[in-house]
Formats: structure tokens, sequence, C-alpha cells
């Protein structure tokens, strides 16, 4: 079985982390798979030089997601036993972390629930609800 960890860099990412390693040792054989998405609109009308920048830009938030939270997270993983790894990418947060879900053959897809709150979210909808409504596998988002 395998399963995609939806992290976020923050606390609700870390619990989906804890809550996918109890799943895990329950589960028995079992491989971890830590994803992190970059929110990116690939929609742009800008210049050469823009779009030359905006790439550049990308491949360093790639690096730094890769350095700051998916290492730690495969490393923090594999240290407690776990056959782990990890991935980032850019995109719609519910539509990447699904997409990862049908690449990766993951069974399951565990997200923190975000903590944002108020208007926006009522009026848009948040990642968390989009990937719900959307995945084609199932979804367990940890409170």
């Amino acid at each position: 079985m395998k399963l995609l960890i939806g992290l976020d860099g923050h606390g609700s990412g870390e619990r989906a982390m804890a809550h996918a390693q109890v799943l895990a040792k329950q589960i028995g054989d079992c491989e971890l798979v830590a994803a992190y998405v970059i929110e990116w609109s690939p929609y742009s009308f800008q210049t050469q030089e823009e779009n030359a920048e905006r790439h550049k830009r990308r491949e360093e938030e790639l690096s730094t997601a890769t350095s700051r939270i998916i290492d730690p997270a495969v490393k923090s993983l594999r240290d407690a036993g776990f056959a782990a790894s990890g991935i980032v990418r850019h995109g719609d947060v519910a539509e990447t972390l699904n997409t990862l879900a049908e690449e990766q053959g993951a069974d399951q897809i565990i997200v923190g629930r975000s903590s944002e709150g108020g208007f926006t979210r009522r009026i848009f909808g948040s990642a968390t609800s989009n990937l719900v409504m959307s995945a084609s596998v199932p979804v367990t988002v940890v409170v």
C-alpha cells in the first residue's frame, strides 16, 4: 500500500505526516510519499524576459521547498523505519495532489485541514475541500 502525504510547511502538514505514520504501522507493508505543492498558475502573459525570470524563480522555489520541507520529512520518515520518498511540484494544490496520487499509484491521500478561515474560504473554498471533492482515491483530512 502507498500513502501520499500532502505537506504544507506548517503544523497541519506535520499532523498529516504523524497520522500517516500511525496508519502505515497499522497497515504493515506501506510506502509513504511526502508531497509539497507550490501554488502556481501556468497562465501568464509576459515578455520573454519576464518569463525567463519567472522560470528561474520557479526553479529556486522547487529547490527551497525540497531542502526545507521535503528532505527533512523524508529523513524523519526513514529514521522512523518507513520506506519513504518525496516530491515537490508547482500547480493547483488539489489538482496536483490528485495527479501525484495517480502517478505514484497511491491508495490514499492524507492532508491536514487548512487553518485558513473566514470570508475568503467560504467564497473560494480551500485546497483541502477541493481535493476531497475531486480526488480519485480516498482522502483522509487530519484536524
